[in-house]
């Protein structure tokens, strides 16, 4: 008679001990964690790549502002210099404003004088005190406004009167009745003038010597 010997607890009927998974089993399993862990790494890999985009358009958002503050640092750097430089040109304006009516005093004692053969003394006097201010004001780069005979230029003339000519065409300037002054490229003042209105038109009458009388009848 054979005897029944008692089984382990775990023992199925048909397996031995210690035997190794079926192939088909850890395959399916094998797969299963590829497939996960390859999930998982695009999933990565997706998230890095929008954070690297986020990050690139944060850059590029960053060097825009950096490149226009630059441009905005130097144009206000060209605007203040341009002042600065502006200022600096033109700070004598006011100065050589004050100066101008005694330059236009002296000129008139001087042509009165011109007309006296008893002011001599007084004549040449005035003269160099004219000259004095002349190379006073060309120091500050303030000269005078070049009119006579020139092309009326309302940037630089002011037309007191139009007065006719024969022997300058219309717009010529025939009389500066005050000088006017540029520093550098401003005007100070403009050249007070008379201008040019061409020849003076005649009459049929003055052309043809008068009206013509009728024939007496008799």
């Amino acid at each position: 008679m054979s005897k029944n010997h008692p089984q382990p607890p775990n023992h199925q009927p048909g397996n031995k001990a210690g035997a190794e998974p079926s192939p088909a089993g850890a395959s399916a399993g094998e797969a299963i964690r590829t497939e996960k862990e390859t999930t998982d790494m695009d999933s990565a890999a997706s998230a890095l790549a929008a954070d690297l985009d986020q990050l690139r358009s944060e850059l590029d958002d960053a060097k825009d502002r950096a490149l226009r503050s630059a441009a905005e640092l130097e144009n206000y750097r060209k605007r203040a210099n341009r002042q600065i430089e502006e200022e600096r040109r033109y700070a004598n304006v006011e100065l050589i404003r004050e100066l101008l009516p005694v330059w236009d005093n002296m000129g008139r004692v001087v042509e009165a004088a011109e007309r006296s053969d008893k002011t001599d003394a007084l004549l040449e006097g005035f003269q160099m005190i004219r000259q004095q201010l002349e190379s006073v004001l060309e120091r500050y780069n303030c000269v005078q406004i070049d009119a006579l005979h020139q092309s009326f230029d309302p940037n630089l003339h002011e037309a007191i009167s139009q007065m006719p000519s024969a022997d300058h065409p219309v717009g010529t300037v025939l009389h500066v009745t005050q000088i006017g002054f540029l520093l550098e490229d401003r005007v100070v003042r403009p050249s007070q003038v008379v201008v040019s209105a061409g020849p003076e038109e005649r009459s049929p009458t003055a052309e043809g010597g008068g009206e013509a009388k009728p024939d007496r009848q008799e």
